[in-house]
């Protein structure tokens, strides 16, 4: 089939509805396009915002347990009188009840006056400050496994956290006599030294 010029007139509208429809529809596409990549922006941001929430509801569920631990953590260190003030007058009756038990054949102490302590190697103490309240024992043995239960005993019946420093064993230069209640001579000296740690909150009065 020809056209000329002449049949322009005739077909110039036909001709404008097609581009017009080419147009609308290209427009469609571009639309639906446009919403398809809005829509995936908007899922893929819900989604984020969902794995955030869990995350921080998973932290702070975790804050909770570590919370909780501590507080269990905090109290025994309470009850066991290691956080707080100077037990003094309680290690005093605690060593006399070890006297009488007699797991060595006798001894003597001196608590001296609670003082800072820069543990060697240093602890990571947080927030507290952490004192000490030096001991001296000077103790008469028949063997060595006597001043081991000794302090085995000291830490089981005596609220509070005991640390040996050192101690020196020494054999009685000659033969003494029996101590007064006992039927053996010692055999063995030993000098101790070591104290008890106690911790202080640095927010407490």
């Amino acid at each position: 089939m020809n056209f000329s010029k002449s049949d322009l007139p005739h077909i110039k509208w036909s001709l404008l509805a097609f581009m017009l429809s080419l147009l609308m529809g290209g427009s469609a596409i571009w639309m639906g396009d446009e919403y398809d990549t809005s829509a995936l922006e908007d899922r893929q941001n819900a989604q984020k915002q969902v794995i955030d929430a869990r995350n921080k509801l998973a932290a702070a569920q975790n804050d909770l347990e570590n919370m909780s631990t501590y507080a269990l953590e905090y109290a025994a260190l309470v009850d066991h009188k290691i956080i707080g003030g100077e037990q003094r007058l309680d290690w005093m009756e605690g060593l006399e009840k070890l006297r009488q038990q007699h797991h060595v054949m006798d001894f003597k102490y001196t608590i001296a006056p609670q003082q800072s302590y820069a543990p060697n190697p240093p602890l990571v103490s947080g927030n507290f400050e952490i004192s000490m309240s030096g001991v001296t024992l000077q103790m008469d043995l028949l063997h060595e496994m006597q001043l081991v239960k000794f302090f085995q005993s000291l830490r089981e019946e005596i609220k509070g956290w005991f640390v040996v420093d050192h101690c020196t064993l020494n054999r009685p230069d000659s033969a003494g006599s029996p101590l007064a209640g006992a039927s053996f001579v010692p055999q063995l000296k030993a000098e101790c030294s070591g104290g008890w740690i106690t911790l202080k909150s640095g927010d407490a009065p």
